[in-house]
C-alpha cells in the first residue's frame, strides 16, 4: 500500500488571476520546474529553528520548501477548481517554468482511510475534471493524474460489488481524464502505476491499459514512496516495455517482472521488444523521500508496520529535473510535498500515538515539524553544504 499523498489541497476561491499574454513564437517549452509557495507551518517552522540558533537545520527546511514541488488539487468545486489551476498554470508561465500538476479527487479516494474523500460519483468527477481542462487551457502542465487511482483499485480494498462495478467505474474515470486532458496543447498526463515494492509488472500493465495509458504520455511511479533511484528505473523499463509488447499483439503474463533474475529480463526484452524509446511510453518518478531508500520495520513488532506511513530516518531524495539522463524517464519529480504528513499511523496498535516515533502523528496533509527535520538531515544529495 501506498502512502496517502501529500495533501489533497483544497481549491480556495481568489480573484481570477490576470490575462496572460503568450510569448511570441518561436516558442521554447519550460526546461525547468515550477516551484509554488511552501506550505505556511514550514515558514514557521524555519523561523522557529534560527530563532533558536539551529542555523544549518533552518538552512535544509528552507532549501526543502524552495525546491520545486506539485500542486496537489483535490476536493472543491468545478469553479474553485478551474480558477485554483488556472492561477497555477499562469504563475508558473510567467516563470518559463512547469507546472506539476496532482490530481487528487477520484470517487473512493485512498480506500476511505486517511486520505478519504473525492467526488461522490462518476459524473462529478467527469465535471471536475472538465474544470480542470478550462484551469490549464493551452499553457504548459505535467498531470500526475490521481496517485493510488490504479494501484489501489476498490476491488482491492473490499470496496467493489460483485460485479465489480466500482472497479470499472475507476476505469472509465480515469480514461475520461486522460481523454479529456492529453490533447490539451501543452499537457502530458501520466497515469498511477504505484512502485516497483508493490504490483508485477504483469498485473500493473492491464490496470494502465483498462485506464487509458495508451492515449496518455506514460506513467508515473513512486508517488509519496520511498524506493530507490535505481531500482525505480529498472521497474519503469519493464513497464514500459511491457506495454509495448502488449500494443504488438503480446501478454503481459509472459513480460518479465521486477523479481526476475536481471540478465534474464534483459535477454528477454532484447529478444521481445525492438520499438524505439521514443514510441514507447515514458514514466516520471517522486524522489521526494527515497534519498534514504525504504524503511524495514522491525521484524515481529507490529501486525501492520505502514511502511509507507510516516516512516522514520529518511530523508530527501533526487533534485526534480527533466534532464535524466533515461530515454524512457521523463522527469525525477517532487510529487508528495516532504514534510507534509501521510496520516496518524498506529501501526497496527490500538493508538493513537505512532508506536514508532512515541507521539501522535498530524493529520495526512497537515506539516509534521519533526519529519520535516529528518527529510532535510538526511538528505540524499545534501540540501546545504
Amino acid at each position: 500500500f501506498a502512502a496517502a499523498p501529500a495533501q489533497a489541497a483544497p481549491a480556495h476561491a481568489a480573484r481570477p488571476a490576470a490575462p496572460y499574454s503568450p510569448p511570441a513564437a518561436p516558442y521554447s517549452p519550460p526546461t525547468t520546474l515550477y516551484s509554488p509557495p511552501a506550505n505556511p507551518d514550514a515558514a514557521r517552522q524555519i523561523l522557529d529553528l534560527a530563532r533558536h540558533g539551529q542555523v544549518r537545520d533552518a538552512a535544509g527546511v528552507l532549501a526543502m520548501t524552495l525546491t520545486p514541488q506539485a500542486v496537489w488539487f483535490g476536493d472543491g468545486t468545478p469553479d474553485e477548481v478551474r480558477a485554483s489551476v488556472h492561477r497555477t498554470v499562469v504563475a508558473a508561465a510567467r516563470r518559463h517554468a512547469l507546472p506539476v500538476l496532482a490530481l487528487y479527487n477520484i470517487p473512493g479516494r485512498d480506500c476511505a482511510q486517511y486520505s478519504a474523500g473525492g467526488a461522490a460519483d462518476t459524473p462529478q468527477y467527469e465535471a471536475w475534471i472538465d474544470a480542470v481542462r478550462a484551469g490549464v487551457g493551452d499553457l504548459p502542465a505535467t498531470v500526475v493524474l490521481e496517485p493510488d487511482s490504479l494501484a489501489l483499485l476498490p476491488s482491492d480494498c473490499g470496496q467493489d460489488d460483485a460485479r465489480g462495478s466500482r472497479t470499472t467505474a475507476r476505469y472509465t474515470e480515469i480514461h475520461y481524464a486522460v481523454d479529456a486532458l492529453e490533447p490539451l496543447a501543452g499537457t502530458k498526463v501520466y497515469l498511477d502505476a504505484g512502485h516497483s515494492g508493490w504490483h508485477s509488472v504483469n498485473d500493473i500493465v492491464p490496470r494502465l491499459i483498462a485506464g487509458g495509458v495508451d492515449d496518455a504520455t506514460g506513467f508515473f511511479l513512486n508517488i509519496s514512496n520511498y524506493r530507490s533511484d535505481a531500482e525505480l528505473a529498472w521497474y519503469g523499463k519493464l513497464v514500459s516495455s511491457c506495454l509495448s509488447y502488449v500494443s504488438a499483439g503480446g501478454a503481459a503474463a509472459d513480460c518479465p517482472n521486477q523479481w526476475w533474475a536481471v540478465n534474464d529480463a534483459q535477454a528477454w526484452l532484447d529478444a521481445h521488444v525492438h520499438a524505439a524509446p521514443a514510441a514507447m511510453k515514458h514514466f516520471v518518478t517522486d524522489t521526494s523521500r527515497n534519498g534514504q531508500g525504504p524503511w524495514t520495520a522491525p521484524a515481529g513488532v507490529y501486525s501492520d508496520p505502514q511502511e509507507w506511513c510516516n516512516p522514520p530516518g529518511r530523508g530527501a531524495g533526487a533534485r526534480p529535473t527533466l534532464s535524466t539522463g533515461d530515454p524512457l524517464a521523463d522527469a525525477k519529480l517532487w510529487v508528495k510535498i516532504p514534510g507534509e504528513s501521510d496520516g496518524q499511523c498506529t501501526r497496527g496498535t490500538a493508538g493513537p500515538a505512532d508506536p514508532e516515533r512515541g507521539y501522535q502523528d498530524p493529520a495526512a496533509g497537515q506539516w509534521f515539524p519533526q519529519q520535516a527535520l529528518e527529510l532535510a538531515r538526511n538528505a540524499n544529495p545534501r540540501l546545504v553544504p
